[in-house]
């Protein structure tokens, strides 16, 4: 179990032994017993949370040292929260530490009940702080999200959803075709959510065989099965107090179904061969490019598990359905692939920007990157045009059907022309024939070959 760094700053040993002990088993305490010492540990960035006794030497019995400590801090270590340690009469230094900006005080001689209460209570607000910057840092570009981009309503309503569900630890199934980067989306769950500092482990179903995946989710002891020499540990132990991304959950045999199912249920796992229950704190996220409704109906998926897995579901649409994201795509993955060959310079013609919006994008966002990807492999030119995608020229397509042929034009024209004559002479071939100028035997020579039937 990983424990939260507490940083101790204390000179007094019985004080501070009194603390390791009280408060060890919660928190991986380190202790400070001089200045420099703790300006150094500060440095670091690794501590949360420090408590900071205001009297240290060289002059323990004033709070000069501490108060110029904890002016320091905010340069050192801008985003820790410092509980001051004071004597019960000494309210006004901590009135004065709270303004120099210290989260809280408790007063000696410490009760560590209280102090347990007000570390939880600091913890916690650094974390929030924490997830709060790290939002703020993933939004600062415009129409970037943890590393997605869209500007389009509906990955703004994406966007939104997934803040939402980061904020709880339910189960999440998210849906969409392939290609649409729902492990992006699984990705930015975890690194906003509380677990961030956890554990993120990614497991493809369909792609690890049947006949090892138990071993491999749940771990095995040694002698499981011919050729388990050793204890392994499972990918669901690795992931302890962490997230667990099950991605393509519709490829998962019924067998483990039920492994799946039981977790979800209870919390706890069992090796292969072994007979000791383990129990894990791991958030479960799934991600499905096939109708698990309809999986289940066939028999191919648990029905219960589907509904312990589908407490919070997410839709991921297609490129095709977020059209004000194509060129934004386009653009970004142009310039992120020309970074890495260290072609500068490189710009997509009018009609390449055509035949990019025309596009149905069967494949998403993942086909749109691996075209650009092609048509940086195959042209060595500053300018991308369709062909170097693979892609129709849209704009010559259009104007092809703007612009027929004159030959077809004529032929168009004449067909409207006549029907007009026939129509105003109630088909009658003779008066059509005066009316467009031109003899019976002509009429009808016009008439057969345009497939015309009076």
């Amino acid at each position: 179990m990983n424990k939260k760094k507490l940083l101790v700053i204390e000179d007094e040993i019985s004080v501070a032994k009194q603390l390791k002990w009280g408060l060890g088993k919660e928190y991986e305490i380190i202790i400070a017993s001089e200045v420099d010492e703790a300006r150094q540990l500060l440095a670091s960035g690794t501590f949360p949370v420090v408590t900071l006794d205001l009297g240290l030497p060289p002059y323990p019995d004033t709070p000069q040292q501490g108060f110029k400590l904890l002016e320091e801090i905010s340069s050192l270590a801008l985003y820790t929260k410092v509980i001051v340690i004071t004597g019960n009469a000494e309210e006004e230094n901590a009135v004065q530490a709270i303004a120099l900006g210290a989260a809280d005080f408790c007063a000696k001689p410490i009760d560590l009940k209280i102090l347990n209460i007000i570390l939880s209570r600091t913890f916690r607000i650094h974390e929030l702080e924490e997830a709060n910057r790290r939002l703020q840092n993933q939004s600062s570009q415009s129409g970037s999200f943890c590393g997605m981009l869209g500007v389009s309503p509906i990955m703004g309503k994406l966007f939104e959803r997934i803040r939402q569900v980061s904020e709880t630890d339910y189960p999440v199934l998210i849906a969409g075709d392939s290609g649409t980067g729902k492990e992006m989306v699984a990705r930015a769950i975890h690194s906003l959510s509380q677990r961030a500092q956890k554990p993120l482990v990614i497991i493809n179903c369909g792609a690890i065989p049947e006949n090892l995946l138990e071993g491999e989710l749940f771990g095995h002891e040694r002698g499981a099965f011919t050729g388990a020499i050793g204890r392994k540990i499972g990918r669901f132990e690795h992931a302890n107090k962490g997230t667990v991304f099950l991605d393509e959950i519709g490829e998962l045999p019924l067998a483990l179904q039920v492994k799946i199912l039981r977790f979800l249920q209870e919390g706890t796992v069992e090796r292969l061969g072994g007979t000791k229950t383990i129990t894990m704190d791991v958030r479960i996220i799934a991600a499905t490019n096939v109708n698990l409704e309809d999986a289940v109906k066939q028999g191919k998926f648990r029905e219960d598990l589907f509904h312990r897995l589908n407490v919070v579901p997410l839709w991921i649409p297609g490129l095709k359905e977020r059209g004000e994201d194509i060129l934004l795509l386009a653009h970004h993955f142009l310039w992120e692939e020309t970074q890495k060959l260290h072609r500068w310079h490189i710009t997509l013609s009018p009609s390449a920007i055509a035949a990019l919006t025309a596009h149905t994008w069967p494949g998403n966002v993942r086909e749109l990157q691996n075209r650009i990807r092609r048509a940086l492999s195959t042209t060595t030119g500053r300018v991308i045009d369709p062909a170097d995608m693979g892609l129709e020229d849209a704009s010559l397509k259009q104007e092809e059907q703007k612009l027929p042929t004159l030959k077809g034009a004529r032929e168009a024209a004449e067909i409207n022309t006549i029907r007009k004559a026939l129509a105003l002479t109630g088909n009658n071939i003779s008066q059509a024939a005066k009316l467009l100028d031109t003899s019976r035997p002509t009429l009808h020579d016009l008439l057969k070959r345009h497939g015309i039937n009076p």
